[in-house]
C-alpha cells in the first residue's frame, strides 16, 4: 500500500531535478565585412579547432564553391564571389556534430564605383538554440507522466484481476 505513494514520489522528485545537460550542439556567429567570417564552437564554448568547412554559393546549392577548416579558435575567413548575391550557406563538421548555416549575401549595386558596399554587416548569432519553450518542456514532461502512469494503471489492473474475489 505505502508503494503507491513513494514511488510517485520517487519519479516526481527525480523530474524536478534539472541541472543543465552537456550536449555537443554546434553553434555558428558570422561576420559580413568585404569577406564572410564565422566562428563555430560547441555550445560549451569550446571552439570547433580544424573542423572542415564546406562553402556553397547561391548559384549552385549541391556544388560545394569552396572548402577548408576552421583555424585552432574556430574562425574561418572567406571573400565570396562579388557577383553572385543571395544566400550563402557554409557547412562545418567535426567528430559527427556540425551546423549548416545560410548567409545573406548581397552587393549594393547602386554604388558605380569599384568599391561596391556590401549590406548586412552585423555580427550575430545565425544558428538558432535548440533549448525548448517552457510550453514545449510542460508537453514533454506531461507525456512521459502519462506513460508512466498509463503503465502502473495496466500492470495494478492485471493484479487485482488475480487475487481471489471473495464471495458473500
Amino acid at each position: 500500500m505505502k508503494w503507491q505513494f513513494v514511488i510517485p514520489l520517487i519519479f516526481l522528485s527525480a523530474v524536478s531535478l534539472q541541472g543543465k545537460t552537456i550536449a555537443h550542439g554546434v553553434k555558428i556567429k558570422h561576420q559580413i565585412t568585404p569577406s564572410i567570417k564565422i566562428n563555430a564552437v560547441y555550445d560549451t564554448g569550446l571552439p570547433l579547432a580544424n573542423a572542415p568547412v564546406t562553402v556553397y554559393a547561391p548559384n549552385a546549392p549541391n556544388k560545394p564553391w569552396l572548402k577548408g577548416t576552421t583555424d585552432k579558435e574556430g574562425n574561418f575567413i572567406f571573400s565570396p564571389d562579388s557577383s553572385q548575391s543571395g544566400y550563402w550557406e557554409i557547412k562545418v563538421r567535426q567528430a559527427g556534430h556540425g551546423e549548416l548555416v545560410s548567409i545573406p549575401f548581397q552587393v549594393d549595386k547602386s554604388d558605380n564605383s569599384d568599391n561596391k558596399k556590401i549590406s548586412n554587416s552585423n555580427y550575430y548569432l545565425a544558428s538558432t538554440s535548440n533549448d525548448y519553450n517552457p510550453l514545449q518542456k510542460g508537453l514533454m514532461i506531461g507525456c512521459v507522466m502519462w506513460g508512466f502512469v498509463g503503465t502502473g494503471l495496466f500492470f495494478w489492473r492485471s493484479r487485482i484481476q488475480d487475487q481471489p474475489q471473495q464471495e458473500n
